[in-house]
């Protein structure tokens, strides 16, 4: 009995040590958080990140403007149209080597390579993207051309610069049913038309035209310029139709009167 009891105060006085122990074990792992050792800043940069991450997410996540709003892919009443020239003849004479047209909701409904009628020479990848692979498959001239005659025929057409568009396909397209960017009066500074890359970041907060040219961007680009000023746009070419109209039927009142005054003179 009296060895156990000399072994029990023995085993009594070890238990606040361990306890000690355990406490600077505790402290010493806190510190670590704040160490300037790599290893122990492992679970902070993991903390770190989870912490950036709502935020990261949202960068991400933010929405490209010139997405379609959904994905109704019908010939809509208002369209858009872009195109893509190569080199022919000497090479500083252009032809259709790529044509996109989207809806109003900014979906594709045409996107075609074309194959001139003459040899390329230059194909002027550097802006218009377009290479010779993309040309061996292409759908002849004609056939895109007929193709894209039917799908803007009675339909109001958006576009930058759409007359070398229309020249480029031997289009041609009623004026009161053009919508072009690079005329659109708010649109333009001191009288000169803008670049339709510097609306797109002025207006729409959207860069394109960075290297080679994709006409789906510069379509949907110049779909959604009108769409957000529609209403003023349309005030305004309404405006206008009357205006021509009342000039039209003054000239008109003028003329039988010009006819009575010469017919006096004559008698």
């Amino acid at each position: 009995m009296s060895s156990e009891r000399k072994k029990n105060p023995e085993h009594f006085q070890l238990n606040p040590n361990w306890a000690q122990l355990q406490q600077k074990l505790k402290s010493s792992a806190k510190p670590s958080r704040h160490s300037k050792n790599p290893q122990s800043e492992t679970p902070n940069s993991i903390l770190g990140k989870r912490k950036e991450r709502p935020n990261s997410e949202t960068d991400d996540a933010k929405p490209n403007p010139l997405m379609p709003t959904n994905d109704d892919s019908s010939v809509t009443d208002v369209l858009a149209m872009d195109c893509e020239m190569v080199g022919v003849g000497q090479g500083n004479k252009s032809a259709l080597g790529r044509v996109t047209v989207v809806n109003k909701w900014r979906n594709v409904i045409y996107d075609e390579f074309v194959r001139p009628v003459e040899r390329v020479v230059d194909f002027r990848t550097h802006i218009s993207g377009i290479r010779p692979r993309d040309l061996r498959k292409a759908k002849d001239f004609r056939v895109v051309q007929k193709k894209v005659a039917e799908l803007i025929k009675g339909r109001i057409l958006v576009g930058h610069a759409l007359h070398n568009d229309l020249k480029a396909l031997l289009l041609t397209h009623p004026k009161k049913d053009l919508r072009d960017t690079s005329e659109f009066q708010p649109f333009l500074k001191e009288g000169r038309r803008k670049a339709l890359r510097h609306l797109a970041a002025e207006v729409l907060g959207v860069e394109i035209q960075n290297g080679e040219h994709c006409p789906v961007d510069d379509a949907r680009a110049a779909m959604l310029l009108y769409s957000k000023h529609r209403k003023e746009w349309e005030r305004s070419v309404k405006d206008q139709l009357r205006l021509k109209e009342k000039q039209k039927k003054r000239k008109q009142r003028k003329k039988p009167k010009a006819d009575i005054n010469h017919s006096l003179i004559a008698s």
